[in-house]
């Protein structure tokens, strides 16, 4: 896949060993910036915690025994700005649904550098796995965000979330779960809907 977009040109591919060290780096920073984003970014313990739960699914990708998870990065200009998974859903989707989405495949991991976003990196990435799943004859897939600004997007994107567990991660927070159909190939403005 090759576009050109504000910037230069995106290119997107699975996730290869030589990428790690970037896709941690980007991990980091893009973590670090969505809880800072939240009014979070004194949760130092919780912010370590889901940039190591991230490298460690990183790096059992790469495991043959993992033939279940899937990574792709995204690369501007030869640069890691963004990444995206596709694996079984997550412990957070199963308790936020009681275990009714457990056969249903996760899109996960979507991550941009602070400094690329808003160039449409995400929108091809969803594209990318979009094409991935129709090639796998995968109908159907489920996310979930506890991020109150990615919220907002998903809520225009896919609508009325499956589940929304008040309360979650504490007071006030709510985690929200969305059940989305892969749609007709041939539109990309319909190639998501919320189920």
């Amino acid at each position: 896949m090759g576009e050109v977009t504000r910037t230069g040109h995106l290119s997107i591919a699975p996730l290869t060993r030589d990428d790690v060290i970037s896709v941690t780096n980007l991990y980091r920073l893009s973590i670090t910036a969505a809880f800072e984003g939240e009014g979070l970014g004194h949760l130092d313990s919780d912010i370590q915690q889901e940039i190591e739960s991230k490298i460690r699914m990183v790096n059992a990708s790469l495991s043959p025994q993992n033939a279940d998870t899937y990574f792709w990065v995204a690369k501007m200009d030869g640069k890691v700005a963004g990444t995206i998974s596709y694996a079984p859903c997550g412990p957070d989707i199963r308790v936020c649904t009681g275990n009714k989405l457990d056969a249903v495949g996760e899109l996960g991991s979507l991550y941009v550098l602070p400094d690329y976003q808003g160039q449409g990196i995400a929108s091809a990435l969803i594209a990318e796995l979009m094409i991935f799943l129709r090639q796998q004859g995968i109908t159907e897939f489920c996310l979930d965000s506890g991020y109150r600004r990615a919220q907002t997007k998903w809520l225009q994107k896919f609508g009325t979330p499956y589940a929304a567990v008040q309360d979650y991660w504490g007071p006030d927070s709510v985690h929200m779960v969305w059940l989305c159909s892969v749609r007709d190939p041939e539109d990309p403005e319909d190639s998501l809907s919320q189920r």
